[in-house]
This record gives C-alpha cells, sequence and structure tokens, in this order.
C-alpha cells in the first residue's frame, strides 16, 4: 500500500539533507587530503584561502543543490500529475463529458489513491445521475401523457355528445384526476427527498399498529386480487412521523396486491435493539437478483408494459426507501429461497437529528 504523503515528503527531506552534507563533507575530505595537495604542491595549510578553494567549495555545494532539486523535481511531479489528471477531467465533467475519468499514475501516494478513486467516484455518480434525470423526464412525460389523453378524449367526448354524462363517467374522470395527483405527489415526495427537504413530524407511534392501519386501509383490494394475508405484529416503537410511515406501509401492500395476486402475504414487526422493522413477504412471483438491484430505481418496472397496464406508476419502491432513509432507517429487498418478494424497512428508534419530535 502506498505510503503517507506527509511521512514520504518529511523522510525525503532529511535524505536530501544528509545526502547534500555528505557530498560537502566527502567532497571537501577529497579536496583538502588529496586534490589540495595535487593543486599546490609547496602550499602550507596555513596559508590563506585562495580563490580556487572557494570555488571548489561553491562546486561541490552547487552540485549538492543540483543532486537534491533534482530529486525533489522528481518527487514534486509526482504528487503533481494525479492533480493535472483530476483537473483535466474535472474540465471535461464541466463541458459536459460526464464519461470523463481521472488516471491514477503508477508508484503515487496513498492520498492521490483516495482523491482519483473519489474525484471518479463522483464522477461516475455524476453520470448515473445524469442518465437517471434524462430517463426520469422522459418517464415522467410518459406517466402524465396516458391520463392526461384520457382526460382530454373523455371530455372532448362530453363537448361532442359522443359520451352520456352520468356519475360512472364522472367517476371514471375523478380517478385519473386521482391518478394524476398521486404521481405529482410522489414525485414531489422524491424531489425533497433528494434536495434532502423531505420534512418529518416526529411522534411516538408502534410499528405494530401502524402496519395494522395499513392493512385495514387496502383490505379490500388484496381480498379482491385473491390474496390471503397473515400477520405477526409485535410491538415496536419509534420516534417517526405518522403519515409517511403509513404511506410506505401502503406503498408495499399495493406493491403486493399488483404484482402478487393469488399469493399469500406475511406482515411482520418486531424489535431488536435499537432497530425497529417491518417486513411484507409474498409468494408471488419475485424477481431475478438483477432485477433486485434495480428495484428501488425511479420509474423501473421488471415488466414495463406489465407494471403499466396494473396502474403503477414505477414509484412506489422509490418512495419506500426515500421516507426510510428520511428517516435515518433503509429499505431492502431480502434473497428468498423460494418464490416470492420480501421487503423489509429497518427505522432506529431514537429520532433523526434534525427531526421535531412531537412527544
Amino acid at each position: 500500500m502506498a505510503g503517507s504523503l506527509n511521512a514520504r515528503i518529511t523522510r525525503t527531506m532529511i535524505v536530501l539533507t544528509l545526502i547534500a552534507a555528505a557530498i560537502v563533507y566527502l567532497g571537501l575530505m577529497a579536496y583538502f587530503f588529496f586534490i589540495y595537495d595535487w593543486l599546490y604542491p609547496d602550499a602550507t595549510y596555513d596559508e590563506n584561502w585562495r580563490a580556487g578553494d572557494t570555488a571548489m567549495v561553491l562546486s561541490l555545494l552547487g552540485f549538492g543543490l543540483a543532486t537534491a532539486s533534482g530529486i525533489g523535481w522528481r518527487l514534486a511531479r509526482r504528487i503533481v500529475e494525479p492533480l493535472k489528471s483530476v483537473a483535466g477531467a474535472a474540465r471535461h465533467i464541466a463541458s459536459g463529458d460526464f464519461s470523463a475519468r481521472a488516471a491514477l499514475p503508477s508508484a503515487s501516494f496513498r492520498e492521490a489513491d483516495d482523491l482519483v478513486a473519489d474525484f471518479n467516484q463522483m464522477a461516475e455518480r455524476l453520470q448515473r445521475a445524469e442518465a437517471e434525470l434524462a430517463y426520469s423526464n422522459s418517464a415522467i412525460a410518459h406517466e402524465l401523457r396516458t391520463p392526461l389523453t384520457i382526460l382530454r378524449g373523455r371530455l372532448q367526448g362530453l363537448r361532442d355528445g359522443v359520451f352520456e354524462p352520468g356519475p360512472q363517467l364522472y367517476t371514471r374522470l375523478i380517478d385519473h384526476v386521482d391518478d394524476l395527483s398521486a404521481i405529482v405527489e410522489e414525485l414531489r415526495t422524491l424531489g425533497l427527498s433528494n434536495a434532502g427537504q423531505l420534512d418529518l413530524t416526529l411522534s411516538r407511534v408502534d410499528l405494530a399498529v401502524e402496519a395494522e392501519s395499513a392493512l385495514i386501509s387496502v383490505e379490500a383490494g388484496l381480498a379482491e386480487a385473491g390474496i390471503i394475508v397473515t400477520r405477526m405484529l409485535n410491538p415496536a416503537p419509534v420516534s417517526a412521523d405518522q403519515a409517511r410511515l403509513r404511506q410506505a406501509f401502503v406503498a408495499v401492500l399495493e406493491n403486493c396486491r399488483r404484482y402478487a395476486p393469488q399469493s399469500r402475504v406475511h406482515v411482520e414487526t418486531w424489535l431488536q435493539g435499537d432497530t425497529v422493522f417491518f417486513r411484507c413477504s409474498d409468494t408471488g412471483p419475485g424477481l431475478s437478483e438483477e432485477n433486485r438491484k434495480r428495484a428501488f430505481d425511479r420509474f423501473w418496472r421488471a415488466d414495463d408494459s406489465r407494471g403499466r397496464s396494473l396502474g403503477g406508476s414505477g414509484l412506489g419502491l422509490s418512495i419506500i426507501r426515500a421516507i426510510a432513509r428520511a428517516h435515518g432507517g433503509e429499505a431492502h429487498i431480502l434473497p428468498q429461497d423460494g418464490p416470492g418478494l420480501a421487503v423489509e424497512i429497518t427505522l432506529p428508534r431514537q429520532p433523526v437529528p434534525d427531526g421535531n419530535p412531537n412527544d
């Protein structure tokens, strides 16, 4: 592993000093014991200092300084090369080329290794963010276009007398407006989360109570999808935003309703140490390992057309993770031995530092 830059510079300066001193000392010894007698065979050591002596000492000092400067220059070059590489890559990124990466010269310092690695990691995240932004803009346009097109067609049909006004038609129009409102609210939640501005109103709640409330609110939809629900709700007190937690739990259950019909769903809550857990497992088709890695991406669906036909926006799991992280927790998809999917939310019992508890 590369050594510390400060330690190597210190050692190098010590070595340079010793080299310079050794050159001067050995040079003077050689001069007075060998060269001096050869140059001035008739002179004695008590004679006045000659101009040639001064020139010789200055030459030796100059040689020592030149040697030290050469070594120092090589050291400085090894320090500057990684910085120049990072600066060049930064200029490319500033011009819009997010694929630019800094190169790491051979035999670099540990600090240079860390700098280049951190810079390249930042560049990679910027590249992913840029690609995600472009994809999100396209996906948002697609998600909003479908209900807007339907709304426009229905309203135009009402205006032209193609459709007869009635409660059923108005209910469908309201449903489409609700779909639009839900997408806008989900996008707002994700935007606030990404900006670190997802405000939480913290209070003492029990995950078991909130999970039971979420189950009751979607009970009819789960039964209609042929889902059998079992539960093991152990007390799990936590300081959290009650409304956001319920939103996350409902999103998990809605995901089961859409993508795991005719399955068994098991919901658990429990407390372990300073962490509370919510887990929802189903026996549906589940996801492959590759798809599990992308499941929390915005607008991602394992089956794009099937997701839209079932009414999913592709934001549900992203919302779940955003809410969990806003509380200082995390959301995971756990590997299953058999078919199905397990979503787990973990939260710390204590409130997040920026929270506003209402206890």
